[in-house]
């Protein structure tokens, strides 16, 4: 699935991942390859990005923006404040304040 997370300054991630993890107003929830379509208002907390089967050189860009997972240095991590998620098509696309 392609991920693609938006600031209101600029594009921050765009990229094939595995899955994501993000903080909705209602819990966090976890969208995979083929998930059905979805939109959802996002609170304060981080998205998660899973990359286990990704080429990890793909990703050495984005390291300014993302942290490590203490646990598992395949999940990328990026705080977010609030925002939106829509899932189509197996696109997901973030936009985070």
């Amino acid at each position: 699935m392609n991920l693609e997370i938006v600031s209101p300054e600029a594009v921050i991630f765009n990229a094939e991942v595995d899955s994501v993890a993000v903080p909705g107003v209602e819990g966090e929830f976890h969208m995979l390859n083929k998930h059905a379509a979805i939109v959802s208002l996002l609170k304060e907390g981080v998205v998660k990005v899973y990359t286990h089967t990704q080429n990890q050189k793909a990703f050495e860009k984005f390291t300014g923006s993302f942290q490590k997972h203490p646990d598992d240095d395949k999940i990328l991590v990026f705080p977010i404040k609030s925002g939106t998620v829509e899932l189509k098509d197996n696109k997901v696309i973030v936009l985070a304040d």
